[in-house]
């Protein structure tokens, strides 16, 4: 799936977002409050994804971030792919499981 945020500002922004089924299959079961949030983050990470605050801990691929709603407990993890220009989200989920599938 790919989605295209709505902005004024779509000059600027040269990354496209992409998720993977499985990730896909997760984002579509959260809360639509929790699943605005993120898409609202995401928008801003479509226009510099290499935020290096956003790295995860100990995370061995070196183009993976991460994003939180620390109030909620949730995580969302994508992958930058500079070749292709995207951002690739791979999993989401509650904070104490979503890097169990990375």
């Amino acid at each position: 799936m790919t989605y295209e945020p709505n902005s004024n500002n779509d000059e600027n922004r040269v990354y496209e977002l992409e998720f993977n089924e499985t990730a896909l299959k997760e984002f579509e079961k959260l809360n639509a409050t929790i699943a605005e949030q993120f898409l609202k983050k995401l928008e801003k990470v479509l226009l510099n994804p290499h935020i290096p605050k956003n790295k995860p801990h100990g995370a061995n691929a070196k183009n993976l971030y991460k994003i939180k709603l620390r109030k909620v407990g949730y995580r969302l993890v994508y992958e930058v792919r500079d070749d292709k220009l995207v951002v690739l989200v791979i999993t989401v989920g509650r904070r104490d499981t979503v890097y169990d599938s990375i």
